[in-house]
């Protein structure tokens, strides 16, 4: 396994806690839940890059895109 893999699994094992907690939400749902999400294909698409964010802000991507239907960054 690469580092990015690594890393890529590291966020999912994370963010799929975070679902299970914050949403109560069973396991396997909260894996099917983001395993069907656009954050999900961004995140493991290495050339996005975004296996390098930290897991809790990868979260919040995927909350947004639970939350208005699809997935949003907000500008700076």
């Amino acid at each position: 396994m690469t580092k990015q893999e690594q890393l890529v699994e590291y966020n999912i094992q994370d963010i799929i806690e975070y679902i299970v907690k914050d949403l109560k939400m069973e396991y396997d749902k909260a894996m099917q839940l983001f395993y069907n999400s656009q954050t999900f294909d961004k995140l493991i698409d290495v050339d996005t890059g975004l296996y390098l964010e930290s897991s809790a802000y990868v979260y919040t991507l995927f909350q947004d895109e639970i939350n208005f239907g699809s997935l949003i960054q907000a500008e700076l």
